[in-house]
């Protein structure tokens, strides 16, 4: 959950379309597997996955990569676990999502 989590983040901050894509497709095989074997509502804390995705997402190497928007990403996951779970999950949507939901600075 959270490494799904973390590439539609890093598809979000990073302002390469060519990284932004590689990023996408990584968190698309992600949601998949997600959807291929859901796991139970009870062993997941989907804000606790965000909170630890954000910091995967931003880690130092990616920095100079980060340009699309000076984002502060919301403390709350945008997404429910059910929703990252569905076989037609729309992964651009999702990044969409994450960009508009950020504040920015």
């Amino acid at each position: 959950m959270r490494d799904a989590l973390a590439e539609l983040i890093k598809a979000a901050l990073v302002s390469n379309d060519g990284l932004s894509l590689a990023f996408r497709q990584a968190a698309a095989a992600k949601i998949a597997a997600l959807a291929a074997d859901p796991p139970s509502a009870d062993a997941v804390r989907i804000d606790g996955a965000w909170t630890l995705a954000i910091r995967a997402a931003e880690a130092p190497e990616l920095q100079p990569e980060e340009g699309q928007v000076n984002l502060t990403l919301p403390r709350s996951a945008p997404f429910t676990l059910e929703e990252l779970c569905q076989a037609d999950f729309d992964v651009d949507r999702a990044v969409e999502t994450i960009r508009k939901s950020a504040s920015t600075g």
